[in-house]
C-alpha cells in the first residue's frame, strides 16, 4: 500500500514537473505512464475493498491471487508499452496479448465492482460488452457486431478507452489535487476551517447552520465526496444547530445542501471538474471561473433561507464561551489560508492547474511541521500515505470503468446516432432537451458516481445539446449539476439520508427539506445554459446586470420559500400570507431568469420590469399579511374617509 502510493506519486511529480527532459533522464511514453498507474493502484482495490461486505481484519487468499495477477498483467504492459503503440496492438495484437486483454478487462470491472458498487458495474458490463452484440441492439442503438478479440484490443491497447479521457485527467490533473485534500485532512486543515466559520459566523442568529454553509463548503471543494464530507463537518455541525433550536431534520438538510454544493464550488471541485477540462480542451481554470456565479448563487440563497428561518423562529447563535476567538484560529491556522490563496493564484493567474496541488502541498507540509499542534510523526505520516492510497485506488478503479464505456461508444460510431436521437426527439424545442437533459443526468447521477455519470453524459448527451447552438462549457456544467442533484432529491437523497443518520431525524422528512433549502440548484442550470453570461461569457455590463438580477431573484425566491422577508419580518401563514409567498417565489424566479432572445425570446431589461410588478404586488400582499384584523379594519376605514373627503 504504502510502496504503490508513493510510487503513483512520485510518477506524477515525474511526468508532470518534466523531471525526464530537465535531467536528461527517461521520458516514457503517456501510455505507458498510465499503465504504470494500472499497475500500482488497481491491485490495491481487491486488498482495499472486500468482495462481498465486510471482513475481519484479514485479506482472504483469492484477493491476494487477484492483486497479484492484476499487477503483472499491467507491470507487463507497462514493460511493453512502446511495442503497444509501434505495432498497433490495438487493432493487430498477438494472441497472448489478447487473452490478456481480456484478463484485465474483467479485472478492471470487478475492481469497480468493489469500488464504486454494483449499479456502476452493471451499467459498465453492459456498455463495454456492446460492440459485441450491438446487432440485436434495439432501433438506432443497431450496428454491425464487433468480435470479442478486437473489443479487448481496443479497450486495453487503444487510446480512447481505459486509457482515455478518464485515466489521463487523473493522471495530468487529478492525483495532484487529491494529494492536497489528504494532506489539507491530515494537517488539521478541515478542524481549521470549521473553527474559523465558527468564529466568524457562531454568534450570528441561526449561527451552526450559516458555520455548516461555510465550512462544508470548503471543505467539500477539497475532498469533492458528499457523504465524506457529511459525516466528518457534520457531526461537529448538526449537532450545535440542534442545540439553538434547529429541527433534526432542518439541521440535516442544512449539512447535506452544504456539503452537496462544495462539489460545485471552486477552485477545486472535486475530480470531476478535472475530467471536465480534459475533455472540453480548456484550461482547469476556465471551469474554475465559470463556476463562481453559480456556486455563489447557491450558496446565498441556502444563506438567505438561514437565515429567514432563523429569524422567522427567534433562533439565536451560540454563546461567546462556546465560539472561538477569530485571532486565536488564525495564528494557530493561518497557513492554512495562505495555501489556499497560493493554490488559487497558480491555477487562476498563473494557469499552472497540473503543477499548482503540488506546489500547494509541499508549501502546507513544510510550514506544517513547524506547527506544535499538527506536527506530523512517523504515524501520522503512515496514516497521510495509506489514506492517499486508498483514494487513489478508488477513483483509478472508476475511472478505468468508465472508460470502458466510452471507448464502446467510439468503437461503434453511436455516439452520433445517439445525439441524433435525443434531437429528433425533442424537434426544435431546446427547453425538452434541456429537461430530457436533466432527466437523464438525474437519473444517472442516482445510480452512479458523479464522475461515471458526467462523463457518460460528456459522450452521449453534450453533443444533441451544443449542437441547438448552446455554450460547450455551459452545457457540461449543466449536466454536472444535475448529475448532483440525486444527493438531495428523494427517493434516493443519500447526502440527506447521510445527515439525517447523524441527526437522528426522519431521512425522507430530511430528503423534502434539503430539497427546499437546495432550491435555487434545480433552477441555476437551466439559467446558466440558456444565457452563459451566467458563468462570466459575455460583456462586463452583461454579466454584471444578470448577476445583480439574479442576487435579488435569489434574495426573493428565499423570502417566499421561508415566509420572511427583509424591511417586512415574518409573512403570517394566512390566505393572503401564502399569496404573498407565491407571489415573491415567482418574482425572484423571473427576476433570477437572464434574458435571451433566441429561447425566452425577451431581453434582460423586460423580464426583470415583469419580476419587479410581482415582487411589487409581493411586498404588498406580505405588508398587508402582518396586519392584525382590527389594523386592516383601521386601515379601510381610512382609506374610505379619504375618498369621501375627495368626493
Amino acid at each position: 500500500m504504502i510502496a504503490a502510493a508513493i510510487g503513483a506519486a512520485f510518477a506524477s511529480i515525474y511526468i508532470i514537473f518534466g523531471l525526464g527532459n530537465r535531467l536528461g533522464l527517461y521520458v516514457p511514453l503517456e501510455t505507458q505512464y498510465f499503465y504504470f498507474l494500472l499497475a500500482a493502484l488497481l491491485p490495491l482495490v481487491f486488498l482495499l475493498f472486500p468482495a462481498f461486505g465486510a471482513l475481519e481484519h484479514r485479506v482472504p487468499w483469492w484477493d491476494w491471487i487477484l492483486a497479484a495477477v492484476t499487477l503483472a498483467v499491467c507491470a507487463y504492459f507497462t514493460f511493453l508499452s512502446n511495442d503497444i503503440v509501434d505495432i498497433g496492438w490495438e487493432y493487430d495484437a498477438p494472441v497472448y496479448a489478447q487473452i490478456l486483454a481480456f484478463v484485465l478487462w474483467g479485472l478492471v470491472l470487478e475492481a469497480c465492482r468493489r469500488a464504486g458498487g454494483n449499479a456502476v458495474f452493471v451499467v459498465c458490463l453492459l456498455a463495454s460488452t456492446y460492440p459485441m452484440y450491438s446487432s440485436i441492439a434495439p432501433g438506432f442503438l443497431s450496428a454491425p457486431n464487433i468480435s470479442p478479440m478486437t473489443t479487448a484490443g481496443f479497450h486495453i491497447f487503444g487510446s480512447e478507452s481505459i486509457l482515455g479521457i478518464p485515466m489521463t485527467a487523473l493522471g495530468t490533473i487529478v492525483i495532484g489535487f487529491l494529494i492536497f485534500g489528504v494532506a489539507l485532512q491530515y494537517t488539521g486543515g478541515g478542524e481549521f476551517f470549521l473553527n474559523l466559520a465558527f468564529s466568524l459566523l457562531g454568534r450570528r442568529r441561526g449561527g451552526p447552520a450559516k458555520v455548516a454553509i461555510f465550512a462544508s463548503g470548503l471543505m467539500g471543494s477539497m475532498s469533492g465526496s458528499v457523504i465524506t464530507n457529511v459525516m466528518t463537518t457534520g457531526v461537529m455541525t448538526i449537532p450545535a444547530m440542534k442545540r439553538v433550536g434547529f429541527r433534526g431534520s432542518y439541521a440535516a438538510g442544512v449539512e447535506a445542501c452544504a456539503s452537496t454544493g462544495g462539489v460545485l464550488m471552486p477552485p477545486v471541485m472535486g475530480t470531476t471538474a478535472f475530467v471536465m477540462a480534459t475533455f472540453l480542451g480548456i484550461p482547469y481554470s476556465d471551469i474554475v471561473v465559470a463556476a463562481i456565479i453559480p456556486s455563489l448563487l447557491f450558496y446565498l440563497g441556502l444563506f438567505l433561507q438561514i437565515d429567514a428561518y432563523s429569524a422567522r423562529n427567534g433562533l439565536k447563535g451560540l454563546e461567546d464561551a462556546e465560539v472561538p476567538k477569530f485571532g486565536q484560529v488564525m495564528r494557530e491556522g493561518w497557513y492554512f489560508v495562505f495555501v489556499f490563496v497560493l493554490l488559487i493564484i497558480m491555477l487562476v493567474y498563473f494557469q499552472r492547474e497540473s503543477q499548482a496541488p503540488y506546489v500547494a502541498t509541499a508549501l502546507l507540509l513544510i510550514i506544517n511541521q513547524f506547527s506544535k499542534k499538527h506536527r506530523w510523526t512517523w504515524a501520522r505520516l503512515e496514516a497521510f500515505v495509506i489514506g492517499m492510497g486508498t483514494l487513489f485506488a478508488e477513483l483509478t478503479a472508476l475511472l478505468a470503468c468508465v472508460g470502458l464505456v466510452i471507448g464502446s461508444m467510439m468503437l461503434t460510431g453511436k455516439i452520433g446516432s445517439l445525439s441524433y436521437q435525443l434531437v429528433a426527439i425533442a424537434g426544435d424545442s431546446v427547453i425538452l432537451l434541456l429537461v430530457m437533459g436533466a432527466i437523464t443526468s438525474f437519473i444517472l447521477g442516482i445510480g452512479m458516481t458523479v464522475t461515471a455519470a458526467y462523463l457518460f453524459l460528456a459522450v452521449t448527451l453534450a453533443p444533441a445539446l451544443t449542437s441547438n447552438g448552446l455554450d460547450p462549457l455551459a452545457v457540461h456544467l449543466f449536466m454536472l449539476y444535475w448529475g448532483m442533484i440525486s444527493f438531495i432529491t428523494p427517493p434516493v437523497a443519500i447526502g440527506a439520508f447521510a445527515a439525517a443518520s447523524v441527526a437522528r431525524a426522519n431521512p425522507f422528512r430530511t430528503g423534502l427539506e434539503a430539497m427546499r433549502l437546495g432550491s435555487i440548484i434545480y433552477f441555476v442550470p437551466f439559467f446558466f445554459v440558456l444565457n452563459p453570461a451566467l458563468i462570466g461569457q459575455g460583456s462586463f455590463s452583461e454579466v454584471a446586470t444578470v448577476f445583480c438580477s439574479a442576487v435579488i431573484g435569489v434574495g426573493l425566491i428565499s423570502a417566499g420559500l421561508q415566509g420572511h422577508l427583509f424591511w417586512i419580518g415574518t409573512i403570517k401563514n394566512s390566505l393572503l400570507g401564502w399569496l404573498a409567498r407565491a407571489l415573491l417565489f415567482l418574482s425572484g424566479l423571473a427576476m433570477a431568469l437572464p434574458g435571451d432572445t433566441v429561447v425566452i425570446a425577451l431581453s434582460n431589461w423586460e423580464i426583470i420590469g415583469f419580476a419587479a410588478v410581482l415582487a411589487i404586488l409581493g411586498v404588498v400582499a406580505s405588508r398587508f399579511s402582518r396586519l392584525e384584523p382590527q389594523d386592516l379594519k383601521l386601515t379601510v376605514s381610512k382609506v374610505s374617509t379619504i375618498e369621501n373627503s375627495g368626493r
